[in-house]
């Protein structure tokens, strides 16, 4: 995909995003992997109301080639999931309250999902019996330290959907812009559904 076209395309994701209310206050970064590297949002601009100015671009060792503004101190975390694999080629970060709390609600390393049909809106999927498992990892404001913590995981247990932030959100990965819009509707429906059971069967 050529930059003019990643940023158009990322521009009316997150148009579609903020109407979803999953960035809110210039929350939340994009990206898109590219023939020349990689399209990146800058930071501090309102999600749903993006312009090309409002984009960075980078080459393929992560060093920035074009674009005004500040890049986001996340870029480097969304360099290392693209590195973790090949099939990568578009990240979408959110700030959603379902994602956000239920971070927080897990204590273990990974949300464990099962018995619901929309697993399998998500790449690999073909049954509702599957355990879903989204990692979760302590939000650091050291991206660096966070990133080689993400890798160091990918390499006993491969990511491939996306990764939630604790108290942060998350960062949803996938073959292509329409796949990761796919994953990233699947995983908040799937997010939504977790916390509400949980708060049913605790007043329950």
């Amino acid at each position: 995909m050529q930059s003019a076209q990643a940023k158009h395309a990322l521009i009316e994701t997150g148009r579609w995003l903020s109407e979803q209310g999953w960035v809110p206050a210039t929350g939340g970064n994009f990206s898109i992997r590219t023939e020349q590297g990689f399209v990146v949002t800058a930071s501090g601009h309102d999600k749903g109301t993006l312009q090309p100015e409002h984009f960075l671009e980078f080459d393929t060792e992560g060093a920035q080639t074009s674009g005004t503004g500040h890049p986001s101190a996340e870029t480097e975390l969304h360099l290392a999931l693209y590195a973790l694999s090949p099939r990568t080629h578009c990240i979408l970060h959110t700030h959603s309250v379902a994602a956000t709390v239920l971070s927080r609600l897990t204590a273990d390393h990974s949300l464990d999902i099962t018995g619901y049909e929309m697993q399998k809106a998500l790449h690999g999927y073909t049954s509702h019996l599957e355990t879903l498992a989204i990692p979760v990892f302590d939000n650091d404001q050291d991206i660096p330290a966070l990133a080689g913590r993400v890798t160091e995981y990918h390499a006993h247990t491969p990511i491939q959907h996306g990764v939630l932030i604790r108290g942060h959100g998350l960062y949803a990965m996938g073959a292509d812009i329409t796949e990761t819009r796919r994953h990233i509707e699947a995983l908040e429906f799937l997010f939504n559904c977790e916390l509400t059971r949980r708060q049913l069967e605790k007043n329950g």
